[in-house]
């Protein structure tokens, strides 16, 4: 079994492209503190970028990664920026059958 999250970001208006230059940063750092990037799309409507990421077999194991990522100081230093291009976050945990 996997454990997962179903990211659906709602970009802010004309920050995709910016956003889509951003994202790949963060996929290195996110691999350091074993979180997954699985895959990622954009909507047909371009306003929304959807992905998946996911922390490995247990559900304790995201309290740990998150930690981790979210604790570093690249995101510390980089945060206000990040999420200045998000309007709005859904997240669904998701696990594999």
């Amino acid at each position: 079994m996997t454990i997962a999250h179903l990211r659906t970001y709602t970009i802010n208006k004309g920050q995709l492209d910016s956003w889509l230059e951003l994202f790949p940063k963060l996929v290195p750092l996110m691999e350091k503190a074993n979180i997954k990037v699985e895959c990622s799309w954009v909507n047909k409507e371009r306003t929304q970028f959807i992905w998946i990421r996911s922390y490995g077999d247990s559900v304790d194991n995201i309290a740990k990664c998150e930690a981790d990522f979210y604790g570093s100081d690249w995101w510390l230093t980089n945060v206000d920026h990040i999420r200045s291009h998000i309007a709005h976050r859904e997240i669904v945990q998701i696990e594999t059958i």
